[in-house]
């Protein structure tokens, strides 16, 4: 279960709510219910989060679309209680892609604020800006504040809010991006550290922002020594050569016996020498529960595969692993399938190769006479 639940598809992108946000919806229903005691007030404070949370898509949109112009799509939208969260393809290559990127998102919220301000002096005069704070019982008055408070919590330098990333772009544009990420990171942990200092005297809350900042940096860190370490490695020097295929018309008896023989757990289904699918170990013991061990792979496998060249990098594999959704990946080269790749093995060839990256790096210098 994915504990998320499809709001719609707009601009092409689909919108999820997660079930933790119902969380958030309840909390503040029940506080303004024992503040006022009254289902109207409660009908206010969830109405504020509801529209707060609209303020919230747009910001996402504000992202997605921004990098829709530079050619990367968004698979979509999701909602947290912290925030919404934008799953892009793949992060911008070009600096100043990923700046533009970063900062669509706070300029949205920006903007909203603006739009409501500028309602409100029209609609009030100079009176109702008297009425600017959190504390506000006022709804447009409130909205603006929140609006703008986003934008600039967002802007803040540190991984994995959009602050981070505009300070990483800026940085890239003068080093290398690598170097530029751990940089980031760094000042995004130094800022969680004071965060989390301020918390322990001040708002509790502000621990939670602080790791929830310190691990985000750490992942992003991570992230990008990761894409240095693949950058410019063809599939073919991961991938599997050594493995077994099945046929749509083989019984899924075929592939108990194959994963119990050997190590292999997810396989190719190719019908004359072209792959037709991938049979995948999850998928296999669904339906052995269903359909028995008779029944053909063709009934339990996933039809049309994404594949790969075995001269795309390795990067490429990875990206089209997380959009199918599959454990396997068929790799082909002129026609003919060749190999397998799997996320565990791309793992375990940049394991090998920095062991004996290291290895040869610590070497002693060979002396010659």
């Amino acid at each position: 279960m994915r504990w998320q639940w499809k709001l719609g598809r707009f601009a092409d992108i689909d919108v999820y709510v997660h079930a933790t946000f119902l969380l958030l919806i309840g909390w503040v229903g029940l506080s303004y219910w024992n503040e006022a005691r009254e289902l109207a007030a409660i009908a206010r404070g969830v109405g504020f989060i509801l529209v707060l949370f609209a303020c919230v898509v747009l910001h996402e949109y504000g992202h997605a679309l921004t990098a829709r112009r530079f050619g990367i799509k968004t698979r979509d939208i999701t909602l947290y209680p912290i925030g919404g969260v934008a799953r892009l393809e793949r992060m911008p290559e070009r600096p100043i892609e990923e700046l533009w990127v970063a900062l669509m998102g706070p300029m949205v919220n920006l903007v909203l604020a603006g739009l409501l301000l500028a309602g409100l002096v029209l609609s009030s005069g100079l009176e109702g800006l008297r009425g600017l704070s959190l504390s506000s019982r006022a709804f447009i008055p409130r909205l603006i504040v929140v609006n703008a408070s986003l934008c600039f919590f967002n802007l803040i330098p540190a991984f994995p809010m959009d602050g981070g990333r505009v300070l990483r772009a800026l940085l890239a544009l003068r080093m290398d991006y690598v170097r530029a990420t751990q940089v980031s990171a760094s000042i995004g942990q130094g800022i969680a550290y004071l965060f989390g200092f301020v918390g322990l005297f001040a708002n509790p809350f502000l621990l939670f922002i602080a790791f929830f900042v310190w691990i985000g940096a750490a992942q992003e860190a991570s992230m990008a020594q990761l894409k240095h370490s693949i950058g410019g490695i063809p599939v073919a020097r991961a991938m599997q050569t050594d493995f077994q295929s099945l046929s749509p018309r083989d019984p899924l008896s075929a592939a108990v016996g194959a994963i119990l023989a050997g190590a292999q757990q997810d396989f190719p289904v190719v019908d004359e020498g072209r792959p037709v699918g991938v049979l995948t170990r999850d998928a296999l013991i669904s339906a052995l529960s269903r359909l028995g061990q008779e029944a053909p792979v063709a009934e339990a496998m996933r039809p049309d595969p994404i594949t790969v060249d075995s001269h795309d990098m390795i990067e490429m594999a990875l990206l089209r692993l997380e959009e199918s959704g599959s454990r396997i990946l068929p790799v082909m080269h002129g026609g003919r399938l060749v190999g397998v790749v799997t996320a565990e093995n791309i793992t375990e060839f940049l394991m090998i190769r920095t062991a004996v990256t290291a290895r040869h790096a610590t070497a002693p210098p060979v002396r010659l006479p």
